[in-house]
């Protein structure tokens, strides 16, 4: 019969291991056992003791990467607030593209990693603490900021792509997304549209800035701006958009839509039920994916330089994996007019 062990009996095999006895992250535990000082040195000796104790021994290849350059820089998606959401998502796609180009003419390997944090509360840990790679890309925020704060305190070799806040510590390569709203806003208005709404989940910070531009230019001409929420799941898109499209058919003149993947989502629904985009309803989408330019009407869109912001977060990243202290990078994105709106 099988003896259910106590915790502190199970064989202890991994980092993983160890840093439930002990009580903090793998990665705390990796950082400990490598004599890093960014941990304090009581932490550092509870957790030598109980490796001690149980006869741990960290893997001695991990430990030999630890000492020396893998050639591999790990990419992370974290998907908190839109648990469904796939790496083949269009703009994922466009972006890690760019992305495997940068690196690989630095000389690197490039290591994807999709997480769901809700499952996974330490999801970065393990993947910085592995010893398998040089230093890390995160690709947005979602619902983690906090986490990404708490990690950049001890881990210094990792870039984010997403929404700079005033003061925060992790270093960030994004667009100005609230100026890329109110552009968004402001084209809506020029073209006469007066009940508006913003599409997307303003939970994640990059498309709450792009609700908050768009909000403010609203305001400022006496206009209110709802909001539809939606996801970017592809599995469920097309119904939620269609319900929603049934909806803003009869009560809005104009869209904001948080990427162009929704924008282009709004366009086909709306065909579909007899309406003409820009006659009835006009549309502003975010991004400028090459498949803006390949509806009819081709996409009225906000771009951000995906290929420029990959550019810099190698650059930055190479930098800090040398050792340097970098700050983060806000690119201004810029209106793209074409048939929409």
């Amino acid at each position: 019969m099988p003896v259910d062990r106590k915790p502190a009996d199970r064989p202890v095999r991994t980092i993983t291991d160890l840093a439930k006895l002990a009580g903090v992250s793998p990665g705390t535990v990796s950082r400990a056992l490598a004599g890093n000082s960014l941990v304090n040195a009581k932490t550092r000796e509870k957790i030598e003791a109980i490796a001690r104790e149980h006869g741990f021994r960290p893997n001695q290849m991990a430990s030999r990467l630890r000492r020396q350059k893998t050639g591999v820089i790990g990419v992370i998606i974290p998907l908190g607030h839109e648990q469904k959401q796939q790496v083949s998502d269009t703009f994922f796609l466009t972006l890690l593209g760019h992305l495997a180009d940068e690196l690989t003419e630095k000389g690197y390997d490039l290591m994807l990693r999709r997480v769901v944090p809700a499952s996974d509360e330490d999801w970065l840990d393990p993947f910085i603490g592995s010893g398998m790679i040089d230093g890390v890309i995160v690709v947005g925020q979602s619902d983690q900021f906090n986490h990404l704060e708490e990690v950049a305190d001890g881990y210094r070799p990792m870039v984010v792509w997403g929404q700079h806040r005033e003061g925060q510590r992790h270093c960030v390569v994004g667009s100005d997304n609230l100026l890329g709203g109110k552009l968004a806003m402001q084209r809506l208005v020029a073209g006469g549209a007066k009940r508006i709404a913003f599409v997307g989940d303003t939970n994640a910070p990059e498309f709450a800035a792009r609700y908050s531009g768009a909000s403010q230019v609203a305001q400022s001409f006496g206009l209110a701006l709802s909001e539809l929420p939606a996801h970017l799941a592809t599995s469920g898109m097309t119904t939620e958009i269609a319900a929603l499209m049934k909806e803003a058919a009869d009560n809005y003149d104009g869209l904001f839509a948080a990427t162009d993947l929704l924008a282009l989502a709004c366009l086909g629904e709306l065909r579909k039920i007899g309406r003409n985009v820009p006659k009835d309803m006009k549309i502003v989408g975010f991004d400028d994916l090459p498949i803006a330019q390949q509806t009819a009407p081709p996409l009225t869109t906000i771009r951000q330089d995906i290929a420029g912001g990959a550019r810099a977060i190698v650059q930055l990243l190479l930098r800090r994996i040398a050792g340097e202290e970098t700050e983060s990078i806000v690119m201004p994105p810029t209106l793209v007019v074409r048939g929409t709106a």
